[in-house]
């Protein structure tokens, strides 16, 4: 391998592991806010004190399945990763933000480090997009395809 080779950008089909991660992470807290409602759903935002658990829970486990499974096949990244946004910085303020006040700096940075793991791949995935090996360069490719050739196949 060359120092060239080394030293230079790839092509970004190294998002699909940032997307496999922030995806995964996403879709199986989804699952959980249905599977154990008591503890991780409904249960756990009327422990927090937000309004409307019975509601929140559900809605904020649907929204994780939905969105985490658009980032990890790519289809419509930068739509689904903004209201996954909204739910990782409304756990942060209602999670780690107390924790930060009520204990100080490394008992949340400990306890906060998926938190910011995810918060940080979600904004590179709404900066960069889906990558090379997604839904949407697929369906981009295609849409060249057409645009170039003025052939339109279903």
């Amino acid at each position: 391998m060359t120092d060239k080779r080394i030293l230079s950008a790839l092509p970004d089909r190294a998002v699909i592991v940032i997307r496999l991660m922030v995806g995964g992470v996403f879709v199986s807290e989804g699952l959980q806010k249905f599977l154990f409602a008591a503890e991780l759903g409904a249960g756990r935002f009327l422990k927090l004190g937000l309004p409307y658990p019975d509601f929140l829970g559900p809605f904020v486990g649907a929204t994780e399945i939905i969105c985490g499974i658009a980032v990890l096949v790519g289809a419509r990244v930068r739509l689904a990763v903004i209201p996954l946004l909204v739910v990782i910085l409304t756990a942060i303020a209602t999670t780690k933000w107390p924790m930060l006040r009520d204990h100080g700096f490394w008992a949340a940075a400990h306890e906060g480090r998926a938190d910011f793991c995810m918060l940080t791949g979600l904004v590179f995935l709404l900066l960069k997009g889906s990558g090379m090996w997604s839904v949407d360069c697929a369906r981009s490719k295609r849409y060249d395809s057409i645009l170039r050739d003025g052939d339109v196949q279903e």
